[in-house]
């Protein structure tokens, strides 16, 4: 914790008592949540960014979209764009957002909406003439007006919410005790080698501390690379790429890991703020960077980027959400929710 994030610390206390308050509102239903009549899965976390959302906002339409109608619903942070907006063949990422844009374009049998009234955005789905049988909240976890059937709280590997703190001296957007609302917790980001016995140490730690643990699942994960990279109309195997030249450019919360796992020696890198929108300046920049080297991004980063930069130099690498041993409980689970809601809302 460097020291102005220390000397802001009565800050955090007050923030903390504003962000209790709401809370206690919302739980005594002084402030009234909505709830619908149809499947809803909130998808967030208890800390600012960086905990992994897109990848398991991904697993869960790869596991649902197979056999029901699934509508995405996000806020769609930093568009340059107000209200609901149903993504469509004109849609970009400066119209609803670049994870958004990054589902609409992945996932062909899917809804993709933005709203950051997420009340409404749910009614405006609600409305249309193809219903959708799920909806995935994306971000969504203090978002207090919308009930969600189910709660599922990321926490990633390397910055726990245990070990946190509230804004401004920590990273949390509330009070650890939020952890409460939460059906079901997943440790994301862990090192792909994580011993069954360290997964165990962070399970009994964690749940420990958390008062409502028995009624709650715990599961951990990790970020699995795709075995190539891609560009709109070729791709190129890792194993080849690794071993050339070239910029990586990422502009997410956390790119250290990105970084490494393509990285060698004679590489450059290129950092921006998280969901940054490349300027001309920026594309510039870039270009005189790489020179004739191949330019390796992020999923996310590449929505923004790829009509700017020349396909021929521009690839990225997809990334996808794995578990451990435990992936059929948690898909078990949430199968059974879907099971459960339709049986209560016939």
């Amino acid at each position: 914790m460097n020291l102005l994030r220390k000397i802001l610390f009565p800050f955090a206390i007050l923030y903390g008592f504003v962000t209790g308050i709401r809370n206690l509102l919302f739980d005594k239903g002084i402030l009234k949540s909505y709830s619908f009549d149809i499947p809803i899965i909130a998808v967030g976390n208890l800390s600012v960014g960086g905990t992994g959302k897109t990848p398991q906002i991904e697993y869960l339409i790869r596991l649902l979209s197979p056999n029901y109608k699934v509508a995405t619903l996000s806020r769609g942070y930093k568009r340059k764009s107000e209200g609901f907006i149903l993504a469509d063949s004109t849609s970009n990422a400066t119209i609803i957002g670049d994870e958004p844009f990054q589902f609409y374009k992945k996932f062909n049998n899917i809804q993709v909406a933005v709203d950051a009234d997420r009340k409404n955005g749910i009614e405006q789905l609600l409305s249309q003439s193809i219903k959708p049988d799920v909806i995935l909240l994306d971000d969504a976890f203090q978002h207090r007006r919308v009930k969600a059937g189910f709660y599922i709280l990321l926490t990633s590997y390397g910055d726990l919410y245990s070990d946190d703190f509230l804004l401004p001296t920590g990273n949390l957007r509330e009070s650890r005790s939020g952890v409460q609302r939460a059906n079901m917790i997943i440790v994301t980001k862990c090192p792909i080698n994580l011993t069954l016995e360290e997964q165990n140490k962070i399970k009994r730690f964690l749940l420990c501390r958390n008062d409502k643990a028995k009624n709650q699942e715990l599961y951990l994960s990790y970020i699995d690379y795709d075995d190539f990279v891609y560009s709109e109309n070729q791709k190129i195997p890792v194993s080849e790429i690794k071993s050339k030249s070239k910029l990586l450019v990422a502009g997410i919360a956390k790119p250290e890991p990105f970084f490494n796992y393509l990285e060698n020696k004679d590489d450059s890198f290129m950092t921006f703020p998280d969901h940054h929108n490349f300027t001309e300046k920026d594309i510039v920049s870039i270009q005189n960077q790489a020179k004739d080297n191949v330019i390796i991004t992020t999923e996310k980063d590449y929505v923004r980027l790829k009509d700017k930069i020349t396909n021929k130099q521009l690839y990225y690498l997809p990334i996808k959400s794995s578990f451990f041993e435990d992936g059929d409980y948690f898909e078990k689970s949430i199968l059974e929710y879907l099971k459960k809601s339709k049986l209560q809302n016939r």
